[in-house]
């Protein structure tokens, strides 16, 4: 019994020991390409890890921006989403301590474990705002998981930052009605150039398609046509990352979900691990919009400066 108890005991202290907060005065903690633009992108990346035993035997859902081995992945987004849409810009994004994919098995444990990643992110915004930012114009994008955060952020923004706020990208994240009619912030896109708006989208084959945290939008907008009806859209692009195949797609908002339903894409390595589900197209959020996305926050970072 007593041997019963040391171990427990070990086991909660094991528990006990918290990751590390990442310190955003620390270089360490950002992915950061300064271009000497005029104007900024603040990117908050998507779920790069899945759960994992640490050094001393805890699972763990929540990354250490100090390990090397799971900043590996962030790294890889981070610099892969710049390559794709950066180029006109200065690109800032925080390592943060992101929730595992296993998460998102049920709202009950995302719930639970985004209040960290949340506070990690709004912490980095603030330092960015304060100390890298020099009164710049920004965009602000976000990625499934970084979307969801992104949301938060959008609810607190103070009205002198949103101000030089050019646009949000909430992409493959739904927005709900609440917050779409409460908080003065989130002002959903019309159009492909108006200011200070919310570009929200998930693309699915289908609504049945739909992940479960992710069944129904209040905000969406079209990223190739920019209309927030049904109006269809085409584009031809390479069905997946290095594949030859070409793909003509068909893309068009699904006024009852407010899903964006993509029909046509012939890939068959897009299916998340652990949640994912065919015809369900997070993993391909930014990259089959890719040119779109980039066009877009040019012309709506022009129109800002020529304001």
């Amino acid at each position: 019994m007593f041997l019963t108890a040391v171990l427990g005991c070990k086991q909660s202290e094991k528990h006990a020991i918290e990751l590390q907060e990442p310190q955003y005065s620390d270089t360490s903690q950002w992915f950061v390409n300064n271009r000497n633009a005029q104007a900024d992108i603040f990117y908050i990346i998507s779920t790069e890890i899945g759960d994992y035993t640490d050094s001393i035997g805890v699972v763990r859902h929540h990354a250490d921006t100090y390990s090397d081995s799971l900043r590996s992945p962030m790294y890889g987004e981070m610099k892969g989403v710049d390559a794709l849409i950066g180029e006109n810009f200065n690109f800032y994004s925080p390592y943060y301590r992101q929730c595992s994919l296993q998460t998102y098995i049920s709202d009950s444990l995302a719930n639970a474990r985004m209040p960290i990643s949340k506070q990690d992110v709004k912490k980095a915004f603030k330092y960015y705002i304060e100390n890298l930012n020099t009164s710049r114009p920004f965009i602000l994008a976000g990625y499934s998981q970084g979307a969801m955060i992104l949301t938060e952020i959008l609810k607190g923004i103070d009205d002198i930052t949103f101000s030089r706020m050019i646009a949000a990208y909430v992409i493959g994240a739904t927005i709900d009605s609440v917050s779409a009619k409460n908080y003065p912030h989130i002002i959903p896109a019309q159009k492909a150039d108006d200011l200070g708006v919310t570009i929200c989208y998930n693309s699915v084959k289908n609504p049945d398609c739909a992940l479960n945290i992710l069944r129904k939008s209040a905000v969406c907008i079209n990223p190739v046509n920019w209309t927030t009806d049904s109006t269809s859209a085409t584009i031809i692009t390479k069905s997946s990352f290095h594949a030859e195949k070409i793909d003509t797609l068909t893309i068009k908002i699904d006024g009852k979900s407010g899903l964006l339903c993509v029909d046509g894409f012939t890939a068959t390595d897009y299916i998340l691990p652990v949640i994912g589900k065919e015809g369900n197209y997070h993993s391909r959020e930014i990259w089959l919009y890719r040119d779109y996305l980039k066009q877009n926050m040019e012309l709506r970072s022009k129109k800002y400066q020529d304001k």
